[in-house]
């Protein structure tokens, strides 16, 4: 495991500041995640001077009593030396990705990966705290690619470097190891099933005949079963229900979206709770999916029974808090070692789409 050894992203621009002329700070991007950075950003006295967004979405808006530049106001107010840009969106839409990439080829781009369910900052203290628990999760993949992905993952968190994240990315997605893994999956659980997106594409590619699918925010769970019931070939069985490790109520984020969740900081309403166990009731599935923001951890310890009778394969979202990159394949090592693990990501910004991918190893065939 590669050693780190030098400031994190905040402790440079901390640093930077007692130099005779520091580098002016502009966040590229408005809302919630400006909003995170802003604040970690206050914390370390390190001064903002401005905010911009990518020409032709700057519409004479105002944030944090600031009017938002464009990039072309940027590029007319400052050199590429004088300033420093911290990313303060994330989107994986190609289109996107480019236009941020134009902007990185001029200026120094960093990317605060800040958490999206909260809790501490991926920064040198972490990393330093969870040195040894970082070593043991790296030696539990089965491949160097997975290894080498980890480490950049790493190295972006502390670094927030734009070209590091870009370049942490797998060749292979948690659909092509899945595929090339050759196990039966025709019997799938979907924890975090939104409107139905990852169950669509698990039916093009798996003659699926049973979906047992869990989402508790109340209008994308409309929207998931307006789509099961147009579905002919299999069975989808939907629940409008948070998981996690527990059956019982439990206040919820209903933010209509993606982000919605147990786990946000933002919870309005009250959801229904349930263990994957107890959802399954004993029957057995041959792939589950954790994508539930921030509560995927809880779910592992309510999947126990299900994962050691069948032993299904598991795709498991690791991005929503600092330690899930780390922790949550020591939590799957322990409650079984009957899997060879794997981890991809695709290209987005921050360090999103991390996802842990576990094939059984009495079904490995590839």
């Amino acid at each position: 495991m590669p050693e780190f050894k030098h400031p994190d992203l905040f402790g440079r621009l901390a640093a930077e500041q007692k130099s005779t002329v520091p580098r002016a700070v502009l966040l590229y991007g408005m809302g919630n995640g400006a909003d995170k950075i802003l604040a970690e950003l206050s914390a370390k006295s390190i001064p903002v001077a401005g905010f911009f967004a990518s020409d032709g979405f700057v519409r004479g808006q105002f944030f944090h009593g600031q009017r938002v530049l464009s990039f072309s106001e940027v590029r007319e107010r400052y050199a590429p030396e004088d300033c420093v840009i911290l990313l303060a969106f994330g989107s994986a839409r190609p289109e996107v990705l480019e236009t941020v990439q134009r902007v990185a080829a001029e200026y120094e781009v960093l990317v605060p990966d800040m958490p999206v369910c909260g809790g501490p900052l991926f920064d040198a203290a972490f990393y330093d705290i969870h040195r040894d628990e970082i070593a043991a999760a790296r030696a539990l993949f089965a491949d160097e690619a997975s290894k080498e992905l980890f480490d950049k993952i790493i190295a972006f968190r502390l670094t927030g470097d734009f070209r590091t994240l870009m370049d942490a990315v797998s060749e292979r997605s948690a659909w092509d190891i899945l595929k090339e893994s050759r196990i039966t999956v025709r019997k799938i659980a979907d924890f975090g099933a939104y409107t139905g997106d990852s169950a669509r594409a698990a039916m093009a590619l798996f003659p699926i005949n049973l979906i047992l699918a869990a989402e508790p925010d109340r209008r994308n769970f409309r929207k998931l079963s307006d789509w099961s019931g147009t579905v002919t070939d299999c069975t989808v069985e939907c629940h409008r229900v948070a998981v996690c490790d527990t059956m019982g109520e439990a206040l919820f984020d209903d933010s209509g979206n993606r982000n919605a969740g147990l786990c946000t900081g933002k919870s309005h309403v009250t959801v229904c709770t349930d263990t994957p166990d107890g959802l399954l009731a004993g029957r057995a599935v041959d792939y589950i999916k954790y994508d539930i923001e921030g509560a995927e951890a809880s779910a592992l310890n309510g999947s126990v029974k299900t994962i050691r009778t069948f032993t299904p394969a598991l795709r498991i979202a690791l991005y929503h808090r600092s330690a899930d990159l780390f922790q949550i394949p020591l939590q799957l090592s322990e409650i079984s070692n009957r899997y060879r693990l794997y981890l991809t990501r695709e290209r987005s910004f921050p360090a999103w789409d991390i996802d842990l991918v576990a094939i059984p190893i009495e079904r490995h065939t590839s």
